[in-house]
């Protein structure tokens, strides 16, 4: 899959080996549960992406900090249950919000897996925003002008205003 994400359990490839860890559950908002200050209001969780389909924004290994019930607005990256396979997580640009939901579209457009294959996206399996990316260091960053690049490009903010892929919000 491609773009994917996992809520449960997520493969990883890393250092040739197929490696499974687990990810914490995708927190649920109930009213009968406690809550204390800033983390009652605002529920975040880290995650890792898999696959292509959101190339140049984010790529393979990246770790996204995501917010769940987020307000989303037309141009942010989100988190979303797959239409036809609801345990499997997907990240996605919601592009504009249409009768039933959220039109989505991942920004490299020959990895497909979006809205062109499955179309609308309800509401209720938009679970939350990306709000910024972490790229881990790779082995090929030994030298100094290759981890200084890192350093200064390792952490940014994902938003609609900062994305490379404005063009899919002008269709």
């Amino acid at each position: 899959m491609y773009g994917t994400l996992c809520g449960t359990v997520y493969w990883t490839d890393r250092g040739g080996a197929g490696e499974m860890r687990e990810v914490p559950e995708v927190p649920e908002l109930t009213d009968d549960q406690p809550r204390r200050g800033l983390a009652a209001r605002v529920p975040f969780q880290v995650v890792e992406v898999t696959g292509p389909s959101m190339v140049p924004t984010l790529h393979h290994g990246d770790w996204l900090l995501v917010q769940y019930g987020a307000q989303v607005r037309p141009g942010d990256v989100v988190i979303l249950r797959h239409p036809f396979q609801q345990d499997l997580l997907v990240v996605k640009r919601a592009v504009e919000r249409r009768a039933g939901g959220w039109w989505v579209l991942g920004d490299n457009r020959f990895a497909g897996g979006d809205s062109t294959d499955y179309g609308t996206v309800p509401e209720e399996l938009v679970l939350a925003r990306v709000r910024a990316r972490y790229r881990p260091l790779t082995k090929d960053q030994r030298s100094v002008l290759g981890v200084a690049g890192w350093a200064v490009s390792a952490l940014r903010p994902v938003s609609a205003a900062r994305s490379v892929s404005r063009r899919l919000r002008a269709r």
